[in-house]
Parts: structure tokens; C-alpha cells; sequence
């Protein structure tokens, strides 16, 4: 049964002073490859003395590049969504032979293809890789996953029991902080946002050998009566990783809850790495800033 249900999501900045807003990138519209359809969209910016145009990244996500052309004391940036809510089987998807079991090995092309995605990621400066003791986690819960299954696992199961894993270690957290933590932050603090165990599990699928990026989009839940889940209807801004597997292409995983991704994540921007799939990107002049966001999910069958 599908659901249609209106998504509303509202951020504003109000300064102590007017300041002069520089270009911003906005990352808050629906990716291409989006499993869940939306039958409509809109973005709007305020303040309205500005130009928005909008490109696709090197990744196909859509970019919303707005330039302002006066100064002003607020910023808002506002989304309304309509998405067609249909539960499917997050397991229904075909794998090619050659990769139905762990470890394998990408094709050279395909290898090159997702080079940016097998990268390793680092603990420090670009290209330091992960830290000893990072590493010790990672190889411990990659060795932990394959178990003794005699050297092979199906890829699903891997997928499922190092995405548990992560689960299982980082406790959750709000962290309304910029940025993402490094991945020997999360493991040492144990705790961390949706965004910090996803940027974990990236690294620990990558070191497994297995193309992952980071994704950034939002998380729409539906309450069911007589079920365990939410309590009510919500949505909001919500990060996860992706594996790609040989003939499946791109697999959510969805570390926050120990599940792979659903009908209810609806991705806005894909990418090798966090910084580059912010939803909302920019800098003005200095000031004090006041931060706020809203977030409602209203279903349209109920509504009539």
C-alpha cells in the first residue's frame, strides 16, 4: 500500500547584524537514483534579492548554487516535498555471481570506476589512512562478520553483520556540532550523530574491500499502529552509507538502526565524503547567528 505524504523542511539563520551572504550550495532536493518517488518539489530562499541555479556534482546529485545580491539579517532556506510512500524488500535486488560471496575483487575497470569509493579514510590528514588503533577495531569486526564460514560469507551477510557491528559499538547521539568525526573519535568516544557511524562504517566497508560512500538525505517514518517504531509520524535530515555490489549497484545501510535502507530514505546527496554532501554550504561576513530548523510529515491519503 502506498502512502503520500508532504514533507516540510524549514532552516533559518537570523543575525545579531545584516551581513552579506557569499555563494551557497544547497544539497536539499531528491537525488536521481532516489528509490522513492516524488510527484513534487519545491525550494525556496530568502532572503529574495538572489540568483539559484542548479547543476549536478560530479556524483549526479543535484546542487542548488544561489548567489545573494544584498545584504540581509536572515537566511531561510525552505523545502515542501510530496513522496509516494511503498514498502519494498531492502534484500530484493540481484548480485553477480562472482560477487555473491566475500572477499572479492572488482573487475580493473569497475575498480578504477569506484576509485574515489575504495579509497581508505583517514583518521588525520589527507592521506594518513586510519590509525593503528582504528585499525585494530576495523580488522577485529571485519574478522569478527566473516566468522568461520571457511573464508567466504555471502556479501549480504557481511554487509549485514559489519553494518550491526557499527550498530552494536556507537552509541547515538544528537550532535548539533558542523562537521563529521574522524572514525577513531567515534570508535574512542563510542558515541556520535547518524553522520559519524556512517562515516565509521564507510571506513570499515572500505577496508574490507568494498566500494562505499557516504549518504545525506533524509529519513521519512511512517507511525504503524500495533508495531514497534516511531511513535508518531516524523522526518528529518539523517546520513547512512552505501556499498556498491557488482549487479545490486548501490546498498544502503543505515548504521543508526542496524538496518539497511527502505522506502523511507530518500537521498539528497551521494558522495566519497561528508564535506561533500552538506545540505546547506556557505559563509558570510562575521556576526552572530541564531540557528533553527523545522521538520513535519503529513499524510496527504489521511489528510483527503
Amino acid at each position: 500500500m502506498t502512502t503520500r505524504a508532504a514533507l516540510h523542511h524549514r532552516t533559518t539563520y537570523r543575525f545579531a547584524e545584516p551581513v552579506h551572504l557569499f555563494p551557497h550550495a544547497i544539497r536539499l532536493r531528491p537525488a536521481p537514483h532516489s528509490r522513492t518517488p516524488v510527484s513534487g518539489y519545491e525550494l525556496r530562499v530568502e532572503p529574495s534579492e538572489h540568483v539559484l541555479r542548479w547543476h549536478q556534482d560530479p556524483f549526479g546529485g543535484w546542487v542548488g548554487q544561489v548567489v545573494f545580491t544584498a545584504p540581509t539579517d536572515e537566511l531561510e532556506v525552505t523545502v515542501d516535498l510530496v513522496a509516494d510512500l511503498t514498502p519494498v524488500n531492502p534484500f530484493d535486488f540481484f548480485v553477480e555471481d562472482y560477487a555473491s560471496t566475500a572477499p572479492f575483487a572488482y573487475p580493473a575497470d569497475l575498480h578504477d570506476d569506484l576509485g574515489p569509493y575504495l579509497r581508505p579514510v583517514d583518521d588525520g590528514p589527507r592521506g594518513s589512512g586510519l590509525s593503528r588503533d582504528s585499525t585494530a577495531w576495523v580488522e577485529s569486526a571485519i574478522a569478527r562478520a566473516m566468522g568461520d564460514e571457511g573464508g567466504e560469507l555471502p556479501v549480504v551477510e557481511l554487509l549485514v553483520r559489519l553494518n550491526r557491528a557499527v550498530r552494536a559499538h556507537v552509541a547515538y547521539s544528537t550532535r548539533m556540532e558542523p562537521g563529521t568525526q574522524a572514525p577513531h573519535e567515534t570508535l574512542e568516544r563510542a558515541v556520535g550523530s547518524c553522520r559519524d557511524s556512517s562515516w565509521l562504517l564507510v571506513a570499515v566497508l572500505r577496508h574490507a574491500g568494498l566500494a562505499a560512500r557516504f549518504a545525506s538525505g533524509y529519513l521519512l517514518q511512517l507511525q504503524t499502529p500495533g508495531e514497534d517504531g516511531p511513535s508518531r509520524d516524523s522526518a528529518e535530515l539523517h546520513a547512512w552509507a552505501e556499498a556498491y555490489v557488482p549487479g545490486a549497484g548501490w546498498v544502503g545501510l543505515d548504521p543508526t538502526s542496524g538496518l539497511l535502507a527502505a522506502e523511507g530514505h530518500l537521498p539528497l546527496s551521494c558522495t566519497p565524503r561528508p564535506s561533500s554532501a552538506a545540505p546547506i554550504s556557505g559563509t558570510t561576513t562575521p556576526a552572530e547567528v541564531d540557528f533553527s530548523y523545522e521538520t513535519t510529515l503529513t499524510r496527504l491519503d489521511d489528510a483527503g
